[in-house]
Parts: structure tokens; C-alpha cells; sequence
């Protein structure tokens, strides 16, 4: 089966097109090595995903004949991606809590002044008091 396409069926990709962008930009590799997207995967090999700036690793059991359900994508790959890589990703999501919310418009004159005081450094009076 292609790289490509077996990346679609266990739903790492939403869609075969999104999988064969991302061989092609060199985001996937076999066994430590780039590959196109046509390249044949098989049982054993070792595949990393970069994939929203965290490096994915999987082992490939077999190969499925179409897409699959989510609860049996497991039959077919077993993941074995560092915890250090999946914390990363939590702390990625949780520097995003920091900015503001979109759709909310370009800050006000009162929500300008209250940035600058959060960034201004303390002055002599400020901590004395």
C-alpha cells in the first residue's frame, strides 16, 4: 500500500491530498529516510509524521484495504511517540490561551493602556508601596 494513502486510512490525515503534500514537503519519513508518496509501506517499517510541530512515530503491523473506524486503527499501527513530544503539544495548546480571542477586533484605547501597564517594569514608587 502507499505511504500515502495508508496515512489517510488510519486517519492520520483528513484527506489523501493533505497525506501526499505532506510526503512531498518531506514532513514523512520510512525507516529515517524521505520518501514520495507512492513509496510502499510494509509490516514492520518505522514511520514519522511531523505533524503540527510535534514528530509523530509509528510502527506499521499490516495494512488495511480501505479507510478505517478510529476505534481500529490500532489493528494496524502501533504508536510509540515520546510522551516528551504529546507534553509539547499540551504546552503548545496552552500558550495559545495567552492571546486574544479572535473575531474580538483590534484593542480598544482602554485594553491598549491596560497591555502597557502590564508590560511596563515597576517603577522606585511602585515598589516601595
Amino acid at each position: 500500500m502507499r505511504i500515502d494513502k495508508y496515512l489517510w486510512c488510519i486517519r492520520y490525515f483528513k484527506t489523501r491530498s493533505i497525506a501526499t503534500k505532506a510526503c512531498k514537503d518531506g514532513k514523512v519519513r520510512v525507516n529515517g529516510d524521505l520518501i514520495k508518496p507512492s513509496r510502499e509501506v510494509y509490516p514492520t517499517d518505522k514511520i514519522t509524521v511531523r505533524k503540527n510541530q510535534v514528530n509523530y512515530e509509528l510502527i506499521v503491523l499490516d495494512t488495511p484495504k480501505s479507510r478505517l473506524g478510529a476505534k481500529l486503527v490500532d489493528i494496524y499501527r502501533k504508536d510509540v511517540t515520546p510522551t516528551e513530544a504529546l507534553q509539547k503539544l499540551d504546552l503548545l495548546n496552552y500558550s495559545k490561551d495567552y492571546y486574544r480571542k479572535k473575531g474580538t477586533g483590534r484593542p480598544t484605547k482602554k485594553d491598549r493602556r491596560d497591555i502597557d501597564d502590564w508590560f511596563e517594569e515597576p517603577t522606585k514608587n511602585d515598589k516601595e508601596e
